[in-house]
């Protein structure tokens, strides 16, 4: 069985061959890849919605590289030691699925059981997600109608991507974690420094959500250096500085041959009440 459910009648899915079927006959094809698409037409605001192919491999390229390995590291101890023998877990907005696999991988490799599904608006992210993974389930689908039952999710992750707390609060369990990754404030500042004449930090606050009770917040702060422009690129393409920089600042960035910026993140953990 599916951990995904039926987006038009809420029903369970049941996997037959390379398609997931519900108990009235509503069916929807994996991918080659091993995705499925769940994103009803009414909930699509475009032909190819979220990030783009050449966003999404952006982003595989330099994560995969490592670039963000201790905030992978962190996430990976916390579920770890706060997740149990057989967690179910949703990664909300997955993109490509670095973080999703890390985690998985990091799970099975101490001997656990966990059961995984990924989300996200952009098939070209999961069509790179479900290549990494086998073992995950990965759907395109709205953070903000998430196919998937109430209540039927253990711990959810939520990387710098859209905060539906409402569908957050109807699939977790009484009790369940929810981890919402942020930048920090000074996340990428020399790389900020070279697009904008005038870069301002993040803002950095603590906000309480109802129904949920504040656990504590992990921070991940570090240094990296990109010795390739092309990594250089990778990292501008895949922020959302790539569609709101003016013109001088990327050309500013594009004849740099490596940089050096800091990288900061906050992981809030709440639990629902």
């Amino acid at each position: 069985m599916s951990l995904f459910c039926c987006p038009v009648c809420g029903g369970p899915l049941r996997r037959e061959e390379q398609v997931l079927r519900c108990p009235k006959r509503h069916s929807y094809d994996l991918s080659r890849e091993g995705y499925v698409y769940l994103l009803p037409p009414n909930q699509r605001h475009s032909s190819a919605p979220g990030d783009d192919k050449g966003m999404a491999a952006a982003r595989r390229d330099f994560l995969s590289k490592e670039y963000y390995l201790s905030l992978l590291n962190t996430l990976c101890s916390w579920f770890l030691s706060d997740s149990g023998d057989s967690p179910v877990i949703l990664d909300a907005g997955c993109g490509e699925g670095y973080y999703t696999a890390g985690i998985y991988q990091a799970l099975m490799s101490q001997g656990r059981h966990p059961r995984m599904a990924g989300t996200d608006i952009s098939k070209f992210s999961l069509r790179i997600a479900a290549k990494r993974e086998h073992s995950i389930e990965f759907a395109v689908a709205s953070s903000y109608h998430l196919p998937l039952a109430d209540q039927s999710v253990d711990a959810l992750l939520n990387c710098f991507s859209p905060l539906a707390l409402e569908e957050f609060h109807r699939l977790l369990r009484p009790g369940g974690s929810f981890l919402y990754v942020v930048p920090g404030a000074n996340h990428l500042w020399e790389l900020k420094q070279v697009l904008y004449d005038h870069p301002y930090p993040n803002e950095e606050r603590e906000t309480p959500y109802d129904g949920f009770t504040y656990q504590t917040i992990l921070p991940v702060d570090g240094v990296i250096t990109l010795e390739r422009q092309s990594d250089i690129h990778a990292l501008f393409q895949m922020t959302p500085y790539y569609w709101k920089t003016p013109k001088a600042g990327a050309e500013r960035l594009a004849a740099l041959e490596h940089l050096t910026t800091q990288i900061s993140f906050r992981i809030h953990i709440f639990q629902k009440r």
